[in-house]
């Protein structure tokens, strides 16, 4: 086990820098032999004892004298001795769980790097879908599943995956919850979600919190734990269905805005009213906002209501939300135009 005790890079690939000295000693040693016995070029010679060493059966690259072949039983012996000790190494790493290590370490370096990412806990049919629909949009994504065969499922698909359990703060942390953009928990058990969604509140009071509930108590509960949005798949069906049969022409706006170029942004604003204040009086002199970069506010959300279809003439309110429709770069323009005041920055 102390062949992979340390977990750095340079520890892993420590362990293969005896098989690869043995291997370059015999080809130099091997490629020399040739060279002094058989006058060649070291281009043949090289080549020489990479035939010689992978049995590939080219023939002689010109005929052998009796040293030249003594020089060739050596390099057929070594070879085989170095094969070996490379088999034996690999095996033993394996048995040790050396290439499950290295591809741990690996993850964990490509987590310190994301931003702005998704966690996604659960890999479920309900976290495959929301997988599929970030994928497509180009959202980085990381899944925290504890079922290995779920894991295997999502890597499959080209996820990345991290094998541990959600509701433990160690995992959240190491999934990068203090830099994600959004965690969404849809794990099977309403406790095990309530948990995830108290520790992640705990560790990052600015993610937004989406979670699944199965019962109207457990999402009363998730909201009371800090959830920004709980979704009961059955609510969320039956209403679907209710909106297809009395309201047909907006469900297929929303399908079709799904498999578009256009998206619904929602931009929080901060709490600081003198923020707002300024950023009206010295940054944009008129308060038409809605054809702001290209993209259309549609929605006011504050903590009075919804306005829908604000407006010429709005206030920005501190702690609201507005709901721009547009294109991917408009709706980046809107985010740069309001960036001063956005409750993230």
């Amino acid at each position: 086990m102390s062949l992979i005790k340390n977990k750095n890079y340079k520890s892993f690939i420590r362990i293969w820098y005896g098989p690869i000295f043995l291997l370059s000693s015999l080809f130099f040693l091997g490629a020399a032999g040739y060279r002094l016995t058989e006058g060649w070029d070291w281009g043949d010679c090289l080549w020489m004892v990479l035939i010689t060493i992978t049995t590939i059966g080219f023939g002689e690259v010109e005929v052998l004298s009796a040293s030249g072949r003594i020089v060739t039983f050596l390099i057929i012996g070594g070879g085989l001795i170095v094969v070996q000790l490379t088999l034996q190494r690999f095996i033993q790493l394996s048995e040790l769980g050396y290439f499950h290590k290295v591809e741990e370490l690996r993850l964990n370096r490509l987590i310190r790097r994301m931003q702005n990412h998704v966690i996604l806990c659960g890999f479920g049919r309900t976290g495959k879908e929301i997988a599929g629909q970030l994928k497509a949009e180009n959202i980085p994504t990381l899944i925290v599943e504890l079922d290995s065969n779920r894991k295997t499922d999502a890597e499959t698909l080209g996820f990345n995956v991290l094998l541990g359990d959600a509701t433990l703060d160690e995992t959240l942390i190491l999934a990068g919850i203090k830099k994600c953009r959004s965690l969404v928990v849809t794990l099977p058990n309403d406790a095990a979600s309530l948990y995830v969604v108290l520790s992640a509140k705990g560790l990052n009071s600015q993610c937004r919190l989406i979670a699944r509930a199965a019962t109207e108590e457990a999402s009363n509960k998730l909201k009371l734990a800090g959830a920004s949005t709980v979704i009961s798949p059955y609510v969320a069906a039956g209403r679907t269905m209710a909106a297809s049969a009395l309201r047909p022409i907006a469900v297929d706006f929303m399908d079709l805005l799904a498999g578009s170029d256009c998206e619904i942004e929602e931009i929080k604003l901060t709490k600081n009213a003198e923020e707002i204040s300024n950023f009206e009086n010295n940054i944009l002199k008129k308060k038409d906002y809605r054809g702001s970069g290209g993209a259309l506010l549609i929605a006011i959300k504050t903590t009075k209501g919804l306005i829908s279809n604000p407006g010429t003439n709005i206030n920005l309110m501190p702690n609201s939300d507005l709901v721009f429709l547009g294109s991917k770069e408009q709706l980046k323009n809107i985010r740069e135009l309001f960036k001063p005041i956005l409750e993230e920055r």
